[in-house]
């Protein structure tokens, strides 16, 4: 699939990726991007970028009449990037409720999950087209410090997974997008290394172009994805190691 020319959508467009998401969006030609917000307002600077293809668009992907009301709206799209998420950093057990846990799944699970279903429809009717899901490299291994989060992202790529299988009959490209710590506020709290936001959305957006499936933006995700062949374990017992402080805040994207 080609970016130049396609009509993009593009969820928690507000957050640090988001924003590049779209700048990359307008380099690389894309004929419209949608840019989505649980407030508009949050957007209007993206917006003033281009107002003769960028487009605001109210959505709350935890709100199924929000999701489905977006699709609607949004029949010409191509290409959907599912990039809203939100991480409040707390363990599994040391939390103090169930309440992070199940705000990260209706965000990053159910959220994505909602968008993957409402869109399927419209790529279909358009050639098929592409979804790429912002995940994490927690995905694949659990970070305790980020316990609930880390659960939330291995949901959202086995559900990625399931996707690409179920949609593969209409040809539409399912991407999963999996860097390691990502420089933006959600993220502020934890170690370095990080990878920059700009990074994440070049190297998901080669991967539509390219038609590949699973990338690993910045060098963080690409050593971690090599050991976890040779040796889960080992990075299992180290990340085991990074336990949950009681001072680290949540920030929601």
């Amino acid at each position: 699939m080609q970016v130049k020319d396609s009509v993009a959508l593009v969820t928690g467009a507000n957050g640090g990726i988001g924003k590049q998401f779209v700048e990359e969006l307008r380099n690389l030609g894309a004929a419209r991007i949608y840019v989505c917000a649980r407030t508009p307002e949050k957007v209007a600077n993206l917006v003033a970028l281009d107002q003769n293809r960028i487009v605001p668009i109210q959505l709350d992907v935890t709100d199924t009449k929000s999701v489905n009301d977006a699709a609607a709206h949004c029949q010409d799209v191509t290409l959907l990037i599912n990039n809203a998420g939100i991480s409040l950093n707390q363990g599994v057990i040391s939390a103090p409720n169930l309440d992070s846990a199940r705000a990260e799944l209706e965000v990053n699970y159910f959220g994505m999950l909602s968008m993957c279903r409402a869109f399927a429809p419209v790529l279909k009717k358009n050639g098929g087209g592409t979804i790429v899901n912002v995940l994490s490299l927690l995905a694949r291994v659990h970070l305790p410090f980020s316990g609930s989060y880390s659960v939330s992202k291995a949901a959202a790529l086995s559900m990625t997974h399931g996707v690409r299988a179920e949609l593969a009959s209409q040809k539409t490209l399912v991407v999963a997008v999996m860097p390691g710590t990502v420089d933006t506020d959600l993220a502020k709290d934890w170690p370095d290394p990080k990878v920059a936001p700009s990074v994440v959305a070049q190297v998901a957006l080669q991967a539509v172009i390219d038609e590949v499936e699973d990338v690993y933006p910045g060098q963080q995700a690409t050593e971690v994805s090599a050991q976890l062949l040779q040796d889960p374990k080992g990075v299992e017992k180290y990340l085991a190691t990074f336990l949950p402080t009681s001072s680290l805040a949540g920030i929601q994207a």
